[in-house]
């Protein structure tokens, strides 16, 4: 059986893994890959979680992307139940945010393991069966952050900007295997993804000497992800399954609120220019603080 990337949503397809797939935008992506007849294995930590997405037709895995064994595991019974995977979405991740000099080493250490080191490992894992089958897709979960910069987010960009260049060198290696590795730059996105970057944060700037900067990002953050900017996950979800279906894919693809947006600007305005536009929305967000405590 060869896997056939198509436009045709009712033709049946191959087999895919989701992971991070508990919530937010790999929940909605494996829904959305059933409704277009992939053979969908849902990975996350939280099995219970992911009950919904069984009853309509997913093979729930537990899936540790910081665990080696846990994703061999999930590999092994992949193949041992379907002999193949065509798709791998590389979903998993989370944003851990606060000053350099107040995020502990380890938590810089784990950041890369989950959205770096662990994605980097499960993708080792299927790619011989994919450069055996000489064909498959691995769809890498970016954003907009792994091409802009944003105070107290060393950690969080610098893992996605190591995503970006690690996805350009894959595509390349894997080209004469017929193998295609896709790039999705999610802007504002309505996930829980948000409340855990803030939290982080809080925990490690909202005190000291970073305070008073801290509080005021924090504000910022929460009012693009309370106003109209974000998109639901089911918006990047939509993407990544076009991204999969297409016969030939680009080789990145945006969604969510703003992203396209950030891309034009950090494109166009030099280093300092941008710096001013991320400096005038903390501005505005400090306004907005002063006025609540009017």
């Amino acid at each position: 059986m060869n896997i056939s990337f198509t436009e045709d949503n009712n033709k049946k397809a191959g087999t895919t893994l989701v992971t991070g797939a508990s919530s937010g935008i790999g929940e909605e992506t494996v829904k959305g890959l059933l409704t277009a007849g992939y053979i969908v294995y849902a990975g996350a930590r939280r099995v219970e979680a992911m009950r919904s997405l069984e009853a309509a037709g997913a093979r729930v895995l537990s899936l540790d992307v910081t665990d080696d064994a846990s994703m061999t595991a999930a590999v092994e019974a992949i193949l041992h139940e379907t002999g193949r995977i065509d798709v791998l979405v590389n979903n998993a991740g989370y944003g851990s945010y606060g000053a350099l000099e107040d995020v502990p080493l380890d938590e810089g250490r784990r950041q890369f393991e989950v959205n770096i080191f662990g994605l980097a490992r499960l993708t080792q894992l299927v790619l011989p069966t994919m450069r055996a089958q000489r064909s498959g897709r691995i769809i890498n979960v970016s954003s907009v952050s792994g091409k802009i910069g944003e105070p107290f987010g060393s950690w969080y960009h610098s893992s996605k900007h190591a995503l970006e260049g690690l996805s350009d060198s894959l595509r390349m290696e894997l080209r004469p295997f017929g193998i295609d590795v896709v790039i999705i730059e999610p802007g504002s996105t309505r996930t829980a993804w948000g409340g855990i970057a803030r939290d982080s944060l809080t925990r490690h700037s909202g005190e000291g000497p970073y305070r008073d900067e801290a509080r005021v990002h924090v504000q910022m953050m929460a009012s693009i992800s309370e106003g109209s900017l974000p998109k639901p996950a089911s918006n990047v979800a939509a993407t990544i399954v076009k991204a999969v279906q297409s016969r030939r894919p680009k080789t990145r693809y945006t969604a969510g609120g703003g992203a396209r947006l950030a891309l034009f600007l950090r494109r166009t305005l030099s280093d300092r220019g941008f710096d001013m536009v991320i400096h005038m929305a903390s501005e505005r967000a400090r306004k907005s603080m002063k006025e609540l405590q009017r």
